[in-house]
C-alpha cells in the first residue's frame, strides 16, 4: 500500500477513534493536530512527486502484436497517429493526399474488430495532482463529519435558552469560588480558548470574567442538567471552572491556583450533583494527573506545599485531602 494511501487510512481510523473512543483521548490531543500533520504529509508527497523523474509516457506506435493483428507490413515507412473526436486510429502513411489519407482511416474503422482508443487518465491530470486532490478530499471530508457531529451533539447543538441556563448556574457556582459576582461565559467563537489556543479556560486575575472552551462547558452542562458523567472530562471540566474562578477571587500562581481548584471542585462537584466520594476521588485523580503531566507546563504544577495539613490546604482541621 502506497505511503499516501496508509496516511489516509491513518486519520480516518484517528478521527474516528478520536470521536467514538475513550475520553481521555479528546481531553488530550487536540484533533486538528492531526489535520494539520496529514496535510503536511500530503504536501511533501506532491512536491516530492513533482521532483523526481517523470515516468516514460507508454509507447503509442503499433507493437508487434498489433502488426500482425491489422496487417501492417514488419517495418512500414511510416504510421501515422490521427485523433478525431476522442478517438486514436494508426494507419500507414507513405504521403499520401488528406483525401487518399481519408479512405485509409475510413478503411480502419471499417475493420469488424476495430475499437476506439479512449484517452488515457494519466493525460487528463498529472498524477501528482490528482493524487494530492484526492488527499485534500479526504481531509476536507473528515472536517465535514467532525463539524457535522459537533454541531448536531457538541455545546452548539444546545438552543440558546438551555446556554444561557447553563452560564448562569456556572456563573454562580464561580461566584462561591471568587467570593464576588462573577459571568462565566463559553468561548463558542474559539477567540480566547479552545484547541488553538490549546487551553481549557483563561481569567484575568482579579476580574470579573472568565471563558470557558465549549467542550467544557458541555460536560458542565451534562452534568448538572442530565446528571451524565464522563470519568476524566467532568473531572477536568470542574476543576477548570474551579481555576478560573480563583484567578477572578486574585489567585496569581498557576500551580497555587491548580491546588486551590482542585480543593474547591470537590464542593463544587457535590452542588452540581455529585457525592461527596466520587467528588473527591475525581479531583484526587487530577491531583495524580497534575503532578505526572502537568497540563504539559510546568507552571501548572501543584507546589509540594499542596497537601494535607500544608500551607495550602483549604481545611486544615480535616484529615481529607483534596
Amino acid at each position: 500500500m502506497a505511503p499516501p494511501t496508509l496516511l489516509r487510512v491513518a486519520l480516518i481510523a484517528f478521527v474516528v477513534i478520536w470521536l467514538f473512543g475513550p475520553d481521555v483521548l479528546r481531553s488530550t490531543v487536540p484533533v486538528w493536530l492531526a489535520f494539520v500533520v496529514a496535510l503536511g504529509l500530503e504536501l511533501q508527497f506532491f512536491v516530492g512527486a513533482l521532483r523526481s523523474s517523470p515516468r516514460p509516457r507508454p509507447d503509442r506506435r503499433p507493437q508487434p502484436v498489433d502488426r500482425a493483428r491489422f496487417g501492417y507490413a514488419e517495418e512500414p515507412a511510416e504510421l501515422l497517429l490521427v485523433r478525431e473526436q476522442g478517438e486514436e486510429i494508426w494507419v500507414p502513411y507513405s504521403g499520401e493526399n488528406d483525401e487518399e489519407l481519408d479512405e485509409l482511416i475510413a478503411a480502419e474503422r471499417e475493420r469488424p474488430d476495430w475499437e476506439p482508443s479512449a484517452p488515457e487518465a494519466d493525460d487528463l491530470l498529472p498524477p501528482a495532482l490528482r493524487r494530492l486532490l484526492v488527499g485534500i478530499a479526504v481531509i476536507g471530508g473528515l472536517a465535514l463529519l467532525l463539524w457535522f457531529v459537533d454541531r448536531n451533539t457538541g455545546w452548539d447543538s444546545l438552543s440558546d435558552e438551555t446556554r444561557a441556563a447553563a452560564t448562569q448556574r456556572f456563573s454562580r457556582e464561580g461566584s462561591r469560588i471568587a467570593g464576588k459576582p462573577v459571568t462565566i461565559r463559553c468561548d463558542e467563537a474559539g477567540s480566547r480558548v479552545g484547541a488553538v489556543q490549546h487551553s481549557d479556560g483563561v481569567a484575568i486575575v482579579g476580574g470579573t470574567v472568565a471563558y470557558l472552551a465549549p467542550e467544557r462547558c458541555l460536560d458542565l452542562y451534562r452534568l448538572t442538567f442530565k446528571g451524565e458523567i464522563t470519568s476524566s472530562r467532568t473531572a477536568r471540566a470542574l476543576a477548570v471552572l474551579a481555576h478560573e474562578s480563583w484567578h477572578l477571587r486574585g489567585s496569581r500562581n498557576e500551580g497555587t491556583t491548580e491546588c486551590f481548584a482542585l480543593q474547591s471542585a470537590v464542593n463544587l462537584g457535590r452542588s452540581f450533583g455529585l457525592s461527596a466520594d466520587t467528588a473527591r476521588q475525581m479531583m484526587r485523580q487530577q491531583l495524580t494527573e497534575n503532578q505526572l503531566h502537568a497540563r504539559g507546563s510546568s507552571d501548572y504544577l501543584v507546589p509540594p506545599d499542596c497537601k494535607d495539613g500544608g500551607p495550602l490546604d483549604l481545611d486544615p482541621d480535616s484529615s481529607r485531602f483534596p
